[in-house]
């Protein structure tokens, strides 16, 4: 089951944050203003695109094999085969999904490609981060917020300055969900990095914001939560329950976790 989409205009004029990370990643879905932004950004950012989107397979399986079969992705990105809801069902095919971003171009493909397994379902909200009690509201319509829900913030707080409040936006998120659900949450950093700031500064002049933050800041977004192990790392090292990267060398660009709720 997928849910049915309003048509949106898209605006080619400014580059996306979905949009330029699906030209790191290889993808195909973007217009000349995205790929010509991306072309600006150090090879060390595809890197990291890369990493970030290897934590978010590794991070939704373990929280499907830990008998969650609910998610909530919020920021979803274009979709990139495998997306979170192929991961989950793959190990539970029953696993209920509900996606959402404020790209139109990933209302159109949402469409398309976010196609749920049969004993499933898989839905998908229009809708910004900045508006947490909407997306509960719409998520309460497909999810059972008495049991476990995962939450997914992957590559996402980054693009809300300290004004609007990230730390209040997600704990509004995470106080909705009962005990035993999770948070999974990736963001940017220049912890491990000398980032060329020229780049930087042209990837906000393009009209996007772009706050990296430290390891002490970003473990604020896990406070009064359990963090699995092994806590909060690089997105290279987190592999609970599953195999090592292969690239896990590679200095990471993103700090990354998943806490549970008591």
């Amino acid at each position: 089951m997928t849910a049915g989409l309003d048509r949106t205009p898209i605006d080619t004029s400014r580059p996306h944050p979905a949009r330029v990370y699906d030209y790191l990643l290889g993808g195909k879905d973007h217009y000349p203003v995205d790929q010509e932004l991306g072309e600006q950004m150090p090879e060390l950012a595809k890197a990291g695109v890369a990493q970030n989107r290897a934590f978010m397979h590794r991070a939704a399986g373990w929280a499907a094999r830990a008998g969650i079969d609910q998610f909530l992705d919020i920021g979803t990105g274009i979709p990139t085969r495998p997306n979170l809801h192929q991961v989950v069902q793959e190990v539970n095919p029953a696993a209920r999904i509900v996606y959402t971003d404020n790209d139109p171009i990933v209302l159109r493909h949402a469409e398309a490609l976010l196609v749920s397994s049969p004993e499933g379902v898989t839905d998908y909200l229009d809708a910004d981060v900045r508006e947490p009690e909407k997306i509960l509201a719409h998520a309460r319509t497909v999810l059972d917020f008495d049991r476990p829900v995962a939450l997914s913030l992957i590559a996402l707080m980054h693009f809300l300055a300290d004004k609007e409040d990230p730390y209040g936006v997600t704990r509004t998120l995470v106080d909705a969900l009962p005990a035993g659900s999770c948070l999974a949450l990736s963001h940017f950093t220049q912890d491990f990095i000398v980032t060329d700031q020229e780049a930087l500064d042209r990837y906000r002049s393009s009209g996007i914001t772009l706050r990296p933050r430290n390891r002490a800041e970003v473990a604020r977004f896990f406070d009064g939560l359990d963090l699995v192990d092994p806590g909060l790392v690089t997105a290279p090292q987190w592999h609970h329950g599953t195999s090592a990267p292969e690239d896990r060398e590679i200095i990471d660009t993103f700090h990354v976790g998943v806490g549970r709720v008591r």
